[in-house]
């Protein structure tokens, strides 16, 4: 009988009493992901492409301009903010902050944050927390950036959407104001190419309105059968709501509710006078409007002058906005007024495709020069020149992932350029370049030092 080795019997022993191995269980975050999984985007957020990126550029451009002509300073808030912020400005019963709001469990005892649904609350608290109040007063910014809200996606309507919006805080409740915020909203829109007309209203001060609402809840609950079930809840949580329903059953009731206007006092009165003599004197088109339901004294929405009267009045405003006095002092800064206003961007992107041809929004091409290269040398001395070229102002179009002349003139002619450059391996060795006329097709053959000089003459006869 053959014996075992020592060290067979050892190694026997080993694997007798080697633990059993336990059976990890991946959990669902840890999975490798499915090699033929397709991903999409995240229902109601929607992606910006390239083929609309002028109209967005041409857009923030117009920001800035008409900011900078009204004096206005950039401010950006992050965000994320307490979801507490929201609940105290926007106000617990209303929708955003019930049923819209995305909200987190935070961390260091953030306690509950949001993603911002909109961006008011955020620059007033960046106004308190930052002690802006101690700088020259008012201090009027503008804001450009992404708001978020847990709304049933619709046609146009985003969970992830764009706002610019200008602030206006400190302003000593002066009506000028208001008459500057709504012109420039009016005039940003209207530069744009989209004709609007202002929807005005005041709803007074916070006296005015508590006289108001008792009036308004009477009527109201002697109405509530012909109320929809959400105006029913409105009743007594957000009565003033009510008004900006767009349900049609609830249109007859609205019609025939209590004018606020009849509730308010000598001097909300005078001021919303002085408001309306603004606009008068601007000679900017408006009408008032009952409900727009939003903090105290004027308050105001933008409306295209082609919307469909069937269209959902929510859905087609362009811009709103109106006056908060309360606002800084209930976020816990001291008492301030201030006012300011909103424009949704996509609103404006799909205003501007429905007015254009084919959905297209055609821009104004500011390149009149494309610069087409032959051949490995003339590749790499083209980037040099195009940066050259930049640096004294002068931008030219180019496609070096593109190597045939003719598939760079094709690019050149959709482009609709009226030179283009041309730099072949002769041009590289002699430091000449040639210029293009797209039009007549004449060539001329230049020095590369003399280039900047020539190409400023050529743009001065364009312009």
């Amino acid at each position: 009988m053959v014996q075992k080795s020592k060290t067979v019997k050892k190694q026997e022993n080993k694997k007798a009493t080697k633990p059993p191995v336990k059976k990890v269980v991946k959990k669902e975050e840890d999975l490798e992901p499915q090699k033929d999984l397709v991903f999409a985007r995240v229902k109601g957020m929607r992606d910006i492409l390239p083929q609309d990126s002028k109209v967005w550029s041409k857009i923030r451009s117009k920001m800035e301009e008409m900011t900078k002509a009204y004096g206005y300073s950039y401010i950006e808030t992050p965000l994320l903010e307490s979801a507490n912020l929201f609940v105290r400005s926007v106000g617990k019963g209303t929708d955003i902050v019930e049923k819209e709001m995305y909200v987190f469990d935070g961390v260091d005892s953030a306690g509950k944050v949001a993603l911002r649904p909109e961006a008011t609350a955020s620059v007033v608290r960046a106004y308190i927390e930052n002690g802006l109040n101690k700088t020259p007063q008012p201090v009027k910014v503008w804001y450009e950036g992404p708001m978020f809200r847990r709304e049933k996606p619709q046609a146009n309507r985003y969970r992830e959407f764009h706002q610019f919006g200008c602030e206006v805080i400190g302003d000593d409740h002066n009506p000028a104001m208001e008459a500057e915020l709504i012109s420039l909203a009016y005039n940003f829109i209207k530069d744009l190419g989209i004709d609007t007309i202002i929807h005005l209203n005041s709803i007074g001060t916070v006296e005015d309105r508590e006289k108001y609402l008792v009036e308004l809840v009477s009527y109201l609950r002697s109405k509530r059968s012909y109320l929809c079930v959400d105006c029913k809840r409105r009743i007594n949580k957000n009565s003033l709501r009510v008004l900006d329903c767009k349900v049609r059953g609830c249109q007859s009731v609205i019609e025939e509710a209590p004018h606020i206007v009849d509730w308010l006092g000598d001097k909300s009165k005078e001021f919303f006078m002085s408001v309306l003599e603004y606009l008068d004197e601007l000679g900017l088109p408006y009408k008032l409007v009952r409900g727009l339901d939003y903090y105290t004294d004027t308050v105001f929405e933008l409306f295209p002058v082609d919307k469909d009267e069937e269209e959902d009045g929510s859905q087609s405003a362009l811009a709103a906005g109106g006056r908060y006095d309360a606002l800084v002092e209930h976020l816990g800064g001291q008492p301030t007024s201030a006012c300011g206003f909103g424009v949704g961007l996509e609103r404006v992107v799909n205003k501007l495709k429905e007015k254009s041809k084919n959905g297209v929004v055609e821009d104004e091409n500011d390149i009149k020069i494309f610069f087409a290269q032959l051949g490995i040398q003339a590749k790499r001395r083209a980037l040099g020149i195009i940066e050259e070229l930049r640096k004294d102002g002068i931008f030219v179009g180019h496609n070096l992932a593109k190597s045939a002349l003719k598939a760079q003139m094709e690019i050149a002619d959709k482009m609709q350029t009226s030179y283009t450059l041309i730099l072949g391996q002769r041009e590289v060795q002699d430091s000449t370049i040639i210029i293009r006329d797209m039009e007549s097709g004449i060539q001329e053959i230049i020095d590369q030092k003399k280039l900047k000089v020539r190409l400023k003459k050529i743009l001065s006869q364009l312009m």
